[in-house]
């Protein structure tokens, strides 16, 4: 088949590798003009770690571990340690794999089939199903036809709103918001990953490698703004954090001023019903997307776009069938992933002062045992 790929994320790279190895012609596009690296690294867990291997990139993925979250510690406003996070907090076992997300993401690119053809700087813009094929036009005005469309286009997926409607009947905000900020005064600073949380409130400093970012997290209702506009982001960012000047708080909202390519979005998630209709299907962050507090959005699409190819090949002259067999094969890893968002957010921004000295008490008595 002809498979058209909206979006080169960890989704629609690992969709291209998983079709590709079956001998389907795919068509990748992104709208951006370079692959999508910026942010911090991210988790390989569970049945996405077997995948992997069957996918032939897992001992790639082992000689680029790094292990940032294992030295995350907790401070006070002076800096001094308050309590350290146990492995056991935040991965499922110590088979678990924490790599940069820039390397995920050369690794899975230098996968890809020669013959897939990745098209950057590219994106849909209109979706016609036909019956027989879906017709696709794109933001250049180019025209072309394809057996299939998979929606790879993360959280705010442009397929989704073309073929399932509106992002807001399906969106589901967790009562956060997450920031990303380049640091490069802090690269090969002090070891370990320290944190400051006041109610509602986190923000530190993170390293790995020549690499080093600031993260932010603050507790708030829904924020209606244009996620396209930076200038709006990153008011909302210093608003959340305006009033305190300890520690490295300045400096790090010197940052978020001066930084042309801030990360910055709602911590939410998509909750679907079904996640196909006709020729059109979606995977990763566009289909459920789990949120960061979850640590399990990689793990998500390399194992749904791996269940999507092989339900493909046992169905391949009925999509329909084929589609039914890969949501009810994912479904089960995106409930519990899902699931796995609220604690995460407890554990990294407590909402009172109470539970924050809760917290620090529990991980410090953990590490006495």
């Amino acid at each position: 088949m002809r498979i058209l790929v909206s979006g080169a994320g960890m989704a629609g790279l690992s969709a291209g590798i998983n079709l590709g190895a079956l001998g389907h012609h795919v068509t990748i596009v992104e709208r951006a003009g370079h692959l999508r690296v910026n942010g911090s690294p991210i988790d390989i867990r569970g049945d996405a770690i077997d995948v992997a291997g069957r996918m032939r990139i897992l001992d790639q993925i082992r000689q680029r571990r790094v292990t940032m979250t294992a030295r995350t510690r907790f401070v006070d406003a002076a800096g001094t340690v308050l309590a350290e996070l146990p492995g056991d907090e935040v991965g499922d076992s110590e088979d678990d794999i924490e790599i940069p997300r820039e390397d995920l993401a050369h690794i899975l690119h230098a996968a890809l089939d020669p013959a897939t053809l990745l098209i950057f700087g590219e994106s849909i813009q209109e979706l016609h199903d036909d019956g027989d094929g879906v017709a696709v036009t794109f933001l250049s005005g180019r025209e072309d036809h394809f057996d299939m469309v998979v929606g790879a286009d993360g959280m705010h997926s442009l397929t989704r709103r073309l073929i399932f409607g509106p992002e807001r009947e399906y969106l589901r905000h967790l009562g956060f918001y997450v920031a990303l900020t380049n640091l490069p005064a802090e690269r090969g600073g002090e070891p370990g990953n320290p944190i400051l949380n006041w109610p509602g409130h986190m923000i530190g400093i993170t390293r790995y490698r020549d690499v080093a970012l600031g993260v932010m997290n603050f507790r708030s209702g829904w924020i209606d703004y244009d996620y396209h506009d930076l200038e709006a982001q990153k008011q909302i960012l210093l608003d959340a954090f305006a009033g305190h000047h300890e520690w490295q708080v300045p400096a790090i909202l010197d940052a978020v001023r001066d930084d042309p390519e801030l990360y910055f979005d709602s911590v939410s998630q998509i909750h679907m019903p079904g996640w196909h209709q006709g020729r059109v299907v979606l995977v990763g962050d566009a289909a459920h997307c789990a949120s960061g507090l979850s640590g399990r959005g990689a793990s998500l699409a390399i194992t749904g776009t791996w269940f999507l190819a092989q339900a493909l090949r046992a169905h391949p002259t009925d999509l329909a069938a084929a589609f039914r067999d890969y949501e009810d094969n994912q479904r089960p890893h995106v409930t519990r992933a899902q699931a796995s968002a609220g604690p995460g957010g407890d554990l990294v921004v407590p909402a009172t002062q109470a539970d924050l000295d809760m917290r620090n008490a529990r991980l410090r008595a953990a590490a006495d045992h």
